[in-house]
């Protein structure tokens, strides 16, 4: 880390602090009068991103004014909204900061929260989660799908936290600075930093009831979420050896182009049927034979890049 982030004379990490924020107009005054005293108290270096993403209630106004009064507030307007993964996506690559915290704008995660979680992160973890042991938030629109998100999602990346929907996060800000967001993947950063060897715990943490302004999630996301969440798992599992995965696709497909061929030439033995007679199953053999060596193929061009990017990064090391 560069010595200009540290404070003069100390050994101290930078410390920066990510919230994205969509239509908070009555939150966000308060979020910043929340967060400034608890950093303040650390008596680190640190930054606060605020990152809008496009809201039109007036919060925009609000950041701009608060981030002219105070130096350590950085804020970052977007002029559409484009989604939390995409926010959060912005605030970390713009952080300097050796441990990046994010959390919620909506004043449900509490501040008050931050010291603990940089105590955990002393213990040697990349990634410390907050954990809503008492959450205050409504039993079948919120708690109970998170229930089962929790399970399906632990089950399938290995990463075994009670609240993996809580945005309150400590993280190794290296690491951080690594890995991609898009879609909903904000839902699953242990999981990524997990491909990146992280070592990942978790922390109770408070939790409060909304007070201004609506929830922003809803079941409409689920089809997204479960998408990304299927390459998740096909990345934590395949990424060494992407040509395993896609040679076990391709075989199935294989398979069915010879069973599609075996039924031409059943039906050819047994009825002196013609080729034109069976245009689809012909159709059907071609297709599927097509789709085994296009996936077999882009197996090893996923090989390819593995093995490249390795490569690459063994020559940088020795360097």
């Amino acid at each position: 880390m560069n010595e200009k982030l540290r404070a003069e004379g100390s050994e101290t990490p930078f410390l920066s602090v990510v919230v994205p924020i969509y239509n908070e107009v009555e939150s966000v005054e308060r979020l910043w009068a929340a967060i400034h005293p608890v950093m303040e108290g650390l008596g680190r270096p640190y930054e606060v991103i605020l990152v809008d993403d496009g809201s039109r209630d007036g919060t925009r106004e609000i950041l701009r004014r608060l981030a002219s009064a105070n130096p350590r507030l950085r804020v970052i307007l977007f002029r559409a909204n484009f989604g939390q993964s995409a926010a959060m996506a912005a605030g970390f690559a713009a952080t300097r900061g050796e441990i990046v915290v994010a959390m919620d704008g909506d004043l449900q995660n509490d501040p008050l929260d931050i010291p603990q979680l940089l105590e955990k992160m002393h213990e040697g973890y990349d990634v410390v989660s907050g954990w809503r042991k008492n959450r205050k938030d409504k039993l079948v629109l919120r708690k109970v799908p998170s229930k089962i998100a929790n399970k399906l999602i632990c089950s399938l990346t290995d990463v075994r936290l009670h609240d993996t929907g809580c945005s309150l996060k400590a993280f190794r800000g290296e690491m951080l600075r690594r890995i991609s967001l898009y879609g909903e993947l904000h839902r699953f950063i242990p999981a990524l930093m997990r491909i990146e060897g992280a070592e990942i715990t978790e922390l109770a943490v408070r939790h409060h009831p909304r007070r201004f302004g609506t929830s922003k999630y809803n079941l409409s996301r689920t089809f997204r979420v479960v998408m990304d969440l299927t390459s998740i798992r096909l990345l934590m599992k395949h990424l060494v050896n992407p040509l395993v995965f896609f040679s076990a696709v391709a075989l199935f497909f294989a398979l069915l182009g010879s069973l599609s061929l075996a039924a031409i030439l059943h039906a050819a033995a047994a009825r002196g049927a013609e080729l034109a007679e069976m245009n689809i199953l012909v159709t059907l053999t071609v297709v599927f034979w097509a789709a085994a060596a296009q996936l077999f193929f882009f197996g090893l061009i996923g090989k390819l890049i593995v093995q490249t990017g390795t490569r690459k990064t063994f020559l940088q090391t020795e360097q």
